[in-house]
Parts: structure tokens; sequence; C-alpha cells
């Protein structure tokens, strides 16, 4: 039987989801350097005073170079993979490849602060670009092998995935300049972004061959949303909130009501569950009641924010507040635990270690996702 027709059972496409994830990943490399190309110029051909008058340093056709040194390692390194793929295991190209293009990415981010002479920033950021896309062709390669032992629609997925990537390269840079500061340190965010996806990418190959029955992921879902509601708002939103009230309490309000409210309430959440276990975790109503907790977003985004954009103030009162913080915050709590606690219990003995890593994975990836949104919702405030 081929390995087409032998392909696992794929429960909520997960494994697409994974596979485009991947593909995703792929191509953060050349796109993430494409797309800095304004950044790296800026570096290389600054312009100086000198006697009263401009005098521009030597050119460099950084995008010249750029676009040489990521396409002939692409030509070179996907003709080695063709024979490497015999003496080197998947996991080894894969993984390997995935963990020396993070090391480059994080690399080029650690470079935008340290002050360097232009020829050797030229020809260190040269050296990067082909080490990474070297890197990348044997990952890519690797990777349109293994989407080739399963049915036609991952491969299809794949390609997505990575046409996409140039979209996410584009939204990170637009995100670095509209966050209003200074050159440097927008850079230094934006050559962060690809490290994070970089990171999510090895997680998510890891994670492929460890796929558990249906039931876990519905948690592994649950406690991602959670987190993300929570850190969409709390604290880049909650903390600009302002009282209506003066005097000493202005200086108490943001301490007490935003951080001593939220992590007290969230630890009686979590707590509840020793006593309280609702909804069962086989319940529909369980997912149901997380996905409402989208609900507390709107709502402190009208409390009295300031600055303001776009959102009115429909809570300008500081019990309002205080009121939405508790809720918010208890629901938090309990629905995190109850989501870890249930997850080893929907699957097998002998996957209860895998429930655990899935679980801290997808309770990590709320977090950066919950992080990541903050950006545009306070903007929307």
């Amino acid at each position: 039987m081929s390995p087409r027709e032998d392909a696992p059972a794929d429960r909520g496409f997960l494994v697409g989801i994974i596979f485009f994830i991947l593909g995703l990943g792929t191509l953060l490399p050349w796109n993430f350097f494409m797309t800095a190309s304004m950044y790296f110029n800026n570096r290389l051909n600054t312009s100086e005073w000198s006697n009263g008058t401009v005098t521009t340093r030597k050119e460099y056709y950084f995008n010249n170079w750029m676009t040489l040194l990521s396409q002939l390692p692409l030509l070179l390194f996907t003709l080695l993979n063709s024979f490497l793929y015999q003496w080197i295991s998947e996991k080894m190209r894969i993984a390997g490849s995935l963990v020396f293009i993070l090391l480059l990415f994080i690399l080029t981010a650690v470079l935008v602060k340290i002050p360097m002479e232009e020829d050797r920033f030229f020809s260190v950021t040269m050296a990067t670009i082909w080490f990474i896309n070297s890197f990348g062709a044997v990952l890519q390669g690797s990777l349109f092998g293994l989407v080739g032992l399963l049915p036609q629609r991952y491969s299809a997925v794949f390609m997505s995935g990575q046409g996409l990537a140039g979209t996410f390269a584009a939204l990170a840079m637009i995100f670095a300049i509209a966050s209003e500061a200074d050159s440097e340190s927008a850079a230094l965010g934006y050559f962060i972004t690809p490290c994070v996806g970089t990171l999510v990418t090895l997680f998510s190959y890891m994670l492929l061959p460890k796929l558990v029955s249906e039931c876990i992921w519905v948690m592994a879902f649950c406690v991602t949303f959670v987190f993300t509601v929570t850190l969409s708002v709390f604290p880049a939103v909650t903390v600009d909130v302002k009282t209506v009230y003066g005097g000493k309490w202005e200086r108490y309000f943001i301490p007490v009501v935003c951080f001593l409210f939220f992590n007290l309430m969230d630890f009686i959440g979590r707590t509840v569950t020793l006593v309280s276990k609702w909804p069962s975790k086989d319940s529909r109503l369980f997912p149901l009641l997380v996905v409402c907790r989208v609900i507390f977003v709107p709502l402190l985004m009208m409390c009295n924010v300031q600055e303001r954009n776009i959102m009115p103030v429909l809570f300008s009162d500081d019990f309002m507040f205080a009121a939405i913080m508790v809720f918010f915050s208890v629901s938090s709590g309990y629905f995190v635990c109850l989501s870890m606690t249930y997850a080893p219990q929907l699957v097998e003995p002998k996957d209860g270690e895998t429930a655990g890593v899935l679980m801290a994975f997808f309770l990590a990836l709320g977090l950066s996702l919950g992080a990541a949104l903050s950006f545009p919702l306070r903007f929307l405030v």
C-alpha cells in the first residue's frame, strides 16, 4: 500500500494546520530580510556632514547582493539535499535547519543594538543571509519530501503557508513602524518576530508525530484561547485605564485594581477548581464558555482608557472597571486550570506525559498570540 493511501486520519485538520505553519516557516528567512531592506540600507548608506557639505558613503547595492546570496545557496543546497536525505535523517535535517535558522535570526536581532563599521556590518549580514538561506533550502526540500508522503491536500496547505510568509513579514514591518518607537527599537522588535515564528515552527514539527486523541486538542484550544484573550488586553490596555477620582487614590488605582485584583482573582479562580469542576471534561459547554470570554476584550477597551484613538468610553466609573476585572480574572484562572487538569485525563495513561508537553506548548502559544494582539487592540482603543 502506498504512503498516501496509508495516511493517518487527521482529526480537526490538525496535521494540516501544522503543515501550514511549517510552510510559513520555510520562507521566513527570505521574506524578513527582503522586507527589512530599508533598515539595512539605512545602516549602510548613511550620509554625513563634512566641512559644511553632505557626503554620501559608498554604495553597497544591498538589494542586489541580498537577492544573489539568497538564491544561490537555495539552488546549491536544494541540489545537495537531494543527496543528503540518503545519509542524514529527516529529523536531523528539518529540526537542525530550524535551530540554525533560529540562531541566525537571534544574531540579526542582536546586531541591531551593536554599533558596527559599515563594511563589517555588510560582510556579517551577507554571511548571515548566505547561511540562513542554505539551511532554509535544506528545510524546504526536506519538508517537500515529507509532505509528499501524505495526501495531496497537504501539499496545497503547505504551499499556502509559504504564500503567507511575505504577508506575515510585511505586517511585522508595518506594526514596527506603527509602534512609533525609535528606529533601533522598531528594528529589534521586527527581527524578534521571526525568532518567535521559527520557534513555533520548530515546536510544530516536534509535535507532528505526537498527535494524540481529538479530546486533548479541545483542551489545547481552550488553554490557547484563554491566554490569547487575557494577554491581548492585560496589561497592555488595562494599565492605561484612568480613575475618575483624584488625590492619593490615583497613585494606588492601577496597582490595586489592575494588578492586585487580577492576580488575586486569578488565584481564586484556579483554587476553586479544587472543590468544583464545572463543566465536565466531556461537556460541549466548556469550550463554548471559553470562547465567550472574548466579550471581555471590548468591555475593557471601553473602560476609561487614556489616550484614546477610536472607541468610545462606556464605563468611566472605577467600580465598573473593577467589576469587569474581577470576572475577567476569575474566569481566566478557572478555565486555564480546568484545561490543564482535564487534558491528561482525556488520553491513554501512556500518553499522559505527551499531553502535558502539548498543553505547556499551547499555553505558551496563547501567551504569545495574546501579546501580539495587544498591539493592534491598544491602537484601536
